[in-house]
């Protein structure tokens, strides 16, 4: 039986979390989404996600602490990492720490055909 691979929206804007969620399984995943970055971090114990959309001003632990934490765990190392945020600046310094990096407002279906794009072959999708 083939699975979806996983994919974790980080974005504490609800509207922003549920068209980026949207976006994903339209493209092809099975999304989990948390509003916070303590709650990010807390989940990726649990999974092992092949997408990450990850929001940088999140409350409780910043996007960049958890993009470190991300980039530190050898289990996350697969992981695909597109950094959403209006901080061009801040952006800037995490250029090649992500995959992509996209400067908001970022459209549904430019999120969807950038997943997609992304999308781990069956062979290889990432599991629980």
């Amino acid at each position: 039986m083939q699975t979806k691979p996983i994919a974790l929206v980080v974005e504490d804007n609800e509207d922003l979390n549920a068209i980026f969620s949207s976006a994903l399984e339209m493209a092809g995943y099975e999304v989990q989404s948390v509003y916070d970055g303590a709650a990010a971090q807390q989940l990726l114990l649990e999974i092992t996600p092949a997408m990450i959309v990850l929001d940088l001003h999140m409350p409780k632990v910043s996007g960049d602490v958890v993009l470190k934490y991300i980039r530190s765990d050898e289990r996350l190392k697969e992981a695909r990492v597109i950094v959403v945020t209006a901080d061009a600046r801040f952006a800037e310094s995490l250029q090649f720490q992500a995959e992509l990096v996209l400067l908001k407002p970022i459209s549904f279906s430019q999120l969807s055909q950038l997943a997609s794009r992304f999308a781990p072959k069956p062979d290889s999708s990432a599991t629980k």
